[in-house]
């Protein structure tokens, strides 16, 4: 395999991730934390490497073939959060090698699971380089979606193939075109929430941290208490409505915003579902509150949405202990882990466009059982469901599914309770953040766990934020055959 563009490829965005490094760097100068030195020799190891790499095979890019796609995709964010975790290890955090990875791989994966605690006194560039990481990592997401899943027909997202990536010969232009508007609508989001934020009361570089990790639908704070120890209505309404349009597809975005395609944003089948169901479980959410006496009213409905928002866009934020409103709260929140945004958003989880795959899928063979000669044609927005779709998404949660069980019996083998077990091999995989249970759950942090467990969540992080099939695929031996 040709890996010259690799390569190439790969130390671009190391060289970039570096020169990131620099604000943070002068972040803690500004402070006056002895931190940015710390900073500034991170960057110039990554970004000397980044660049060596990119000078060493002469800055070249061509065309990829599938093979190849499929190791840069896992490659980069391989990569990428080693870089990522130098800070974190070369601070006076006292971070172990295990724990600052767990970091970097929890950020650029927009997990939003930390290791950390004492926020509250950790210095401005930590918390800025936790921030930066997970919104890098939630627009290569975005962009991971669009371009690259498609083209390599991962889980039925060929269904969400741009035509400006269908040719590689003459899509420069309009991908490049793609991108940028990608990246503009993503800034623009994140200006707007850290404007409100700062409006409403938290101080400039919180709230510029707090918008990075919401529109990417990450989770870290910069306070143990997360956004609960801003104590503000307010506040707590400004995160669930950008963790909502962080989770909602931005090529419908793009199209609304280039050419006027609003009435796409709100007609489409996977928008109206996700809205659908997180206002029916909120409403489920608030009746548990209320019937076991520990809000009502508007505080009900608020910790209800937030939390609910929260789990299903994989954000990890958190107001409330939602762990401790019985069992029925705890079933609930577990299963919306599995669960996820929508397609082309910064969530994470199964998909909602998956769920509706199957739902047809189902439908279909109920109706063949019922009258075994009418045709049945699924569709999907109006649109006539290729077969090939549904093949593909039926293997993909079958995958995932038995990724979570295989992760959570090797998590239980290293002595976690059944309940974190679970909840941890959820979280992880579905890159969720906070799990459930009083070691990883929302008020808790994953700091106390095993090293051979916190390596197990890394690669569960790094499998679910890739869709499984990427890196199932680099460990069959006809990858590597010529």
């Amino acid at each position: 395999m040709e890996l010259r563009t690799l390569l190439t490829i790969i130390g671009a965005l190391v060289a970039s991730l570096g020169l990131a490094m620099l604000l943070p760097a002068f972040a803690d100068a500004i402070a006056g934390n002895d931190d940015w030195r710390v900073f500034l020799g991170a960057s110039l190891v990554t970004t000397l490497s980044g660049g060596g790499l990119w000078a060493s095979t002469s800055g070249r890019i061509e065309t990829l073939t599938m093979r190849q796609a499929f190791l840069l995709t896992a490659l980069i964010w391989i990569v990428l959060t080693f870089f990522g975790a130098l800070p974190f290890f070369w601070s006076d955090l006292g971070l172990s090698f295990t724990d600052s990875v767990f970091e970097s791989m929890s950020g650029i994966t927009t997990t939003g699971a930390t290791i950390m605690v004492g926020l509250d006194n950790v210095s401005e560039g930590i918390l800025l380089w936790r921030g930066l990481l997970q919104w890098f990592g939630g627009l290569g997401i975005v962009v991971m979606a669009i371009a690259v899943l498609p083209m390599l027909q991962v889980g039925g997202m060929q269904m969400f193939k741009a035509e400006a990536f269908e040719t590689p010969d003459k899509i420069l232009p309009r991908a490049t075109q793609i991108a940028g508007g990608m990246t503009i609508i993503y800034l623009g989001l994140t200006i707007a929430c850290a404007a409100i934020y700062w409006f409403f009361g938290m101080n400039f570089f919180e709230a510029i941290v707090h918008a990075m990790t919401t529109v990417a639908t990450g989770g870290f704070s910069t306070r143990d208490g997360s956004i609960e120890s801003f104590n503000s209505i307010a506040i707590d309404y400004t995160s669930i409505v950008f963790m909502i349009l962080g989770a909602l597809p931005f090529a419908l975005y793009l199209g609304a915003v280039q050419y006027g395609q609003w009435k796409r944003l709100f007609s489409d089948s996977q928008v109206r579902t996700f809205l659908l169901l997180l206002v029916s479980v909120t409403i489920i959410i608030m009746m548990v509150q209320i019937n076991i006496n520990i809000y009502e009213g508007e505080e009900a409905f608020r910790h209800a949405l937030f939390s609910v928002t929260s789990v299903i866009t994989g954000t990890g934020y958190a107001t409330v202990d939602y762990g401790a409103w019985g069992p029925l709260a705890t079933a609930v929140f577990f299963v919306l882990m599995f669960v996820g945004g929508c397609t082309g958003s910064t969530s994470c989880g199964i998909k909602i466009f998956r769920f509706q795959v199957l739902a047809r899928d189902l439908y279909q063979h109920v109706r063949q059982i019922l009258t075994p000669s009418r045709v049945y044609i699924k569709r999907y927005n109006g649109a006539p469901l290729p077969e090939n779709v549904s093949t593909s998404v039926q293997s993909f949660v079958f995958l995932y599914i038995s990724s979570f069980f295989v992760l959570a019996v090797l998590l239980s083998a290293t002595g976690m309770d059944s309940v974190s077990a679970l909840s941890g091999a959820a979280t992880a995989i579905s890159n969720v953040g906070p799990g459930l249970g009083d070691v990883i759950g929302p008020s808790g942090t994953f700091a106390p766990l095993k090293d051979i467990s916190k390596w197990l969540l890394i690669i569960g992080m790094l499998v679910g934020r890739l869709e499984i099939l990427i890196i199932l695929v680099l460990f069959t031996p006809r990858f590597w055959q010529a």
